[in-house]
């Protein structure tokens, strides 16, 4: 069996907070194989998006990992120099943010902003970087991609910010995506054009995905296999079908009872009972 792209062991992530320590990530363990695409659900603040961040060494201070492993590629990442993770953000693996708004220069055109993240990993020329921009935004479905190269990213849509986003990432060939739920603000059919390209670029380039979520129903549609979070801690994780069918952990119930979809016409809702996660 080949060595997991990525292994994760006994991550903890903490904020030293004026009121304490909040245990955003707590002792979570998981591997992702190499062109797998896994789903991190969980609701607001289970602590998904904080896992993603500390894999890419992007927790903010207070935050810090005070303990564990993220082995990416057989290499430690826990206490590498910034130097070194700077060489491989962008590069080896890319995170795509919820909020386009969040990667994107306001004041820089997109071809700019395109080229630069080219020319800071690779010595090309800026025709070649400019060339291989104009290549991504087709990859992702943009029509017209010259004329978006001229454009600032006010100029452009909600979803087409969105493609711009995801081409970015694309740009070096990265081995692991992280996707902070950069579909949520996004209308239906928008949603469901932005996760047929993603499928079908982690088909065409055998990278892997991490896929965070709260939406049960895009993860049943994308992933391979899932983890559910809850108070920083994965309570349940396994074969994405086995997993939503017959869910053994009364949090991921939970979650799958609070469906609307999933509850008899005229009865009421089910709400999400208090847990406490192990």
């Amino acid at each position: 069996m080949s060595e997991p792209l990525l292994e994760v062991q006994g991550l903890s992530t903490h904020f030293d907070v004026r009121g304490g320590t909040v245990r955003a990530v707590d002792g979570v363990s998981f591997s992702l194989g190499r062109g797998e695409v896994l789903g991190l659900v969980g609701e607001s603040g289970s602590g998904k998006s904080q896992t993603g961040y500390s894999i890419m060494g992007l927790v903010d201070p207070p935050g810090k990992v005070v303990a564990g492993s993220i082995r990416f590629e057989g290499r430690e990442l826990v206490g590498l120099p910034s130097e070194q993770l700077r060489a491989l953000r962008g590069n080896r693996m890319a995170m795509i943010f919820q909020d386009p708004m969040m990667t994107l220069n306001p004041v820089l055109r997109i071809g700019t902003q395109m080229a630069e993240a080219v020319l800071a990993h690779r010595k090309v020329g800026r025709a070649r970087a400019l060339e291989e921009a104009h290549h991504a935004l087709e990859r992702v479905g943009i029509p017209s991609a010259g004329e978006r190269l001229r454009s600032y990213p006010h100029q452009l849509s909600g979803g087409m910010r969105q493609r711009v986003v995801i081409a970015i990432a694309l740009l070096n060939s990265p081995k692991l995506f992280i996707a902070d739920e950069p579909t949520t603000a996004l209308d239906v059919t928008i949603q469901g054009q932005i996760l047929y390209e993603m499928q079908k670029l982690t088909r065409e380039t055998g990278a892997s995905l991490i896929w965070i979520t709260h939406d049960l129903a895009v993860v049943a549609a994308l992933a391979q296999r899932i983890c559910v979070m809850h108070k920083g801690k994965i309570v349940e994780q396994g074969d994405v079908d086995q997993v939503l069918r017959a869910p053994v952990h009364p949090y991921t119930r939970g979650l799958m009872d609070s469906i609307p979809s999933r509850n008899p016409r005229g009865q009421r809702l089910r709400t999400m009972p208090a847990f406490e996660a192990p």
